[in-house]
Parts: C-alpha cells; structure tokens; sequence
C-alpha cells in the first residue's frame, strides 16, 4: 500500500502548494546521502517495522477503555514506551499523578476538538512537567495511537528553546515552527514534516510511500549526522568514541531498541 501527503494528518496538508518548497531540497538530499552510508535503506525498513510493532504494544494501554481505568498503572506502560519518559516513570507518576496524566492522555487521544486544542489542554494539564518531556509524550502518544493521522513530535525533530533538531536542517531558513501555544507548534511540525515526505517521494526515496513510520527514521538519521557533525567538533576523540552507531542511535531515539531481537541487538553492540 502506497502511503504519504494525501493520507497524512487526516488531510489537513493535502494542499502541497508551497509548503513542498519550504523544503531544503540541496540539503535534505546531502543530509539523507551522509546517512545512507551510515544506515542502510534494509535498516531504515526494519526500524519503521519496529515502529509499527511498537504501535501495536502500545495500541491497548492507548485505548479509552484502558485509560478510563485511571490509575498509575494504566500509564505505566506508556510512559516506558516512550524515549524521554522511560528512565523517569516512578518519578513522573509521582509528580504528576497517575490518575491525572491518565486522564490528560484520554483527552488528548480520544477527546473532541480539533488537534491542536487537544494537544494545548495536554499542555496545560501538564504544565509541572518539564515541556520538552510532557510534549514528547504528547506528540508519541497521538502518533502512536494514530500513525497515519497524527505525526511525531520529539525535541530532537524540533526543540523550541535550542532552536535546533532535524526539521530545521532541511526546511528553508525563514520557515516559520513558532506558534502562540504548543497546539500551534504542533500544527508546525506537521507541516513540516508533510514537506519532508512530499519532498523525499519528489526526489525518489520511495520507501517513504512505504509506511508511516518511515519519515520518523530518516529524521532520527539526519539528527544522528547532525549530532556526530556537532560533538566531532566540539569534544574529545574519547568522547565521540562512545557515541552509539547509527542504527543504534536511530533506535534509541525512536524508542524501540528493547523491541529489537536479542541476535540483531547483539550485533548493535550489547
């Protein structure tokens, strides 16, 4: 089945006019040749199958009835599934409180309103939380619960305090992720991201038609040279040395490394 712009967010960014031209073309081209050498296309596949599989793990800890139940235990099992939230889940339930994040996460996935209203009252709702943690979860748990409506949005697509992550390395310097809120932003890193999957199926990656799950990899891969381009620059040779590979650091990023068989994770290093 062949998937991208048309079925992306629902139809909200059908209209591809402009938007594609936000686009770096030069530079998403070079960024995607320096990670192919370090990432092959069989991998890109496989971590975009880890992503669907993730889907289904979370799918009924995501469902209204689950989240109804409004307990910690009931969001427990997200709050691991999801990069910036695994390392911290006792602590973020305790600060939070299971029955009001499990609450937030129902409004959010299965409330009425549009998107970006549901994604600003998840904010507010969480407002103790540090943002970039509370709208990682945002954005992980829409995508998730929705992959083909919903996009991802993590800090290291696109962090509003550093002005930095793998959106802006290909968009077109004046494109504009600010927002009055962080529905807004979210709206941004839609369209953002609905220019990279245009774009990329106009310059013949052709396994972007392939999933929904495959422009979060080539995103994670571009901010892996990003990040091994920065940290070359900036720290030691030691240091740089124990930088994960970039299978590895895709994996990390998008949270499925614990969904990879013993035997390939055994080759990622472990």
């Amino acid at each position: 089945m062949t998937w991208g712009p048309a079925v992306f967010g629902g139809g909200m960014f059908t209209d591809q006019r402009g938007i594609v031209d936000a686009v770096d073309a030069p530079s998403a081209v070079e960024f995607m040749r320096e990670a192919l050498v370090k990432i092959s296309e069989d991998d890109i596949g496989t971590v975009a199958d880890l992503l669907a599989r993730k889907r289904q793990v979370l799918a009924p800890h995501l469902a209204e009835v689950a989240l109804a139940a409004g307990t910690a235990d009931a969001v427990r099992p997200i709050l691991a599934s999801v990069f910036a939230t695994r390392r911290r889940t006792d602590e973020l339930l305790v600060h939070a409180g299971g029955p009001v994040l499990a609450d937030a996460i129902r409004g959010l996935v299965h409330g009425s309103g549009r998107v970006e209203t549901r994604f600003r009252a998840f904010d507010d709702a969480m407002a103790g939380l540090e943002a970039s943690i509370r709208r990682d979860l945002a954005g992980e748990c829409l995508h998730f619960s929705d992959p083909e409506r919903y996009w991802l949005w993590s800090r290291w697509m696109w962090d509003p305090a550093t002005m930095t992550g793998a959106l802006p390395l290909v968009m077109v310097e004046d494109f504009d992720f600010a927002g009055s809120d962080a529905g807004a932003v979210y709206l941004r890193v839609g369209a953002a991201t609905s220019a990279v999957i245009a774009t990329a199926r106009d310059l013949g990656f052709q396994r972007m038609g392939a999933s929904p799950f495959a422009v979060d990899v080539y995103l994670a891969a571009i901010y892996g040279i990003y990040l091994y381009t920065v940290t070359r620059l900036r720290m030691t040779q030691e240091f740089n040395r124990v930088i994960p590979q970039l299978p590895d650091l895709v994996r990390r990023l998008l949270g499925v490394r614990d969904l990879e068989p013993r035997g390939d994770a055994a080759r990622d290093g472990e």
